[in-house]
Order: structure tokens, then sequence, then C-alpha cells
């Protein structure tokens, strides 16, 4: 069984961004989007206008707190061979819910990926006043309908300065 992390969130978080299950680069190095070629903390670099891809890991958190950015998984555990997402079966989620109780600031949630929003779906019921959208996929491989980094970063740069205000 594969076990994912735990969230990232500061005092107060607005946006609660989803991913499906944390890679093997991943959960050897136990950093949400460790692997060098994952678009996530470019996208979010971007998004913020700092160098946040070339700061260690810890400090990566930090900016994302300070930013009102939080970060988890919809699932807790799986089995998987590899890293990719149509590998995951048996999936069990996270606790989303008692993490909106925890935070109820948080009024947007991004899921990062198909397989992510696809999970969320299946296994997760959240109240009405959440705001819940599909995002691109951070990972390298090019999606079937967004073809390019850009692509990508327009799409998250306007989730997260249209939610994140």
């Amino acid at each position: 069984m594969k076990i994912s992390m735990p969230p990232v969130a500061g005092d107060d978080p607005k946006v609660l961004i989803l991913g499906s299950m944390p890679g093997e680069i991943s959960l050897n190095h136990q950093e949400y989007y460790a692997h060098p070629r994952n678009h996530f903390w470019p996208i979010i670099s971007a998004y913020l206008e700092i160098p946040v891809q070339d700061l260690s890991y810890h400090k990566k958190k930090e900016v994302l707190k300070s930013s009102k950015l939080a970060l988890w998984d919809v699932v807790k555990e799986c089995r998987r061979s590899g890293s990719l997402d149509s590998g995951i079966k048996d999936a069990v989620p996270n606790d989303i819910l008692s993490m909106l109780e925890t935070y109820p600031t948080i009024t947007s949630i991004g899921l990062n990926g198909r397989k992510a929003y696809q999970l969320f779906n299946k296994l997760i019921k959240v109240p009405h006043h959440i705001y819940i959208t599909y995002l691109p996929s951070t990972s390298p491989v090019p999606g079937k309908n967004v073809k390019s980094y850009k692509e990508k970063e327009a799409i998250w740069t306007e989730f997260l300065n249209t939610c994140n205000k």
C-alpha cells in the first residue's frame, strides 16, 4: 500500500489544491511535487512572481502557507505500481471534510489533474458553498486538452488569482 503525506496548511488558507496521490519520488522524499520535471513549483513561482522552485522544501511550504494556499491529496492510501495515476487501485480517500471543518477559510478547491478530479467526485462530497474546479495536471506529460506549459500556467494563474483574493 502507498500512503499519502500530511497536508500543508497555514492558519487560514483560502485555496486547497488536491492532487491524486504523490508519485514515487515525492513519497520517497516526503515532499509534494518533488519530481524535478513536475510543473507545480514553477507554476506557483509564476503565480507568486518569486522563484519558489529554487527554495528548500521547508521554505516552499512556508511560502504556500503565507500565500493562503493549502496542499493535500484526494487519496490517503492505495495500491499502485509506479507513479502513474492510471495505476491507482483500491483508493481510500483522505478526510477532506474534516480539513474543511478545521479550515473554514477554505472557499475553493483546485483538483490537480483528471484523476484527482475523477476520484474526488467519486469518493468525496463537500458543502455546496465550496467552489471546486478541475486544473490541468502539473505532470510534465502533455494533457489531452492542454498541450503546453504556458497553457497550464495561464489556467492555474487565472484560478489562483480569482480564488485567492
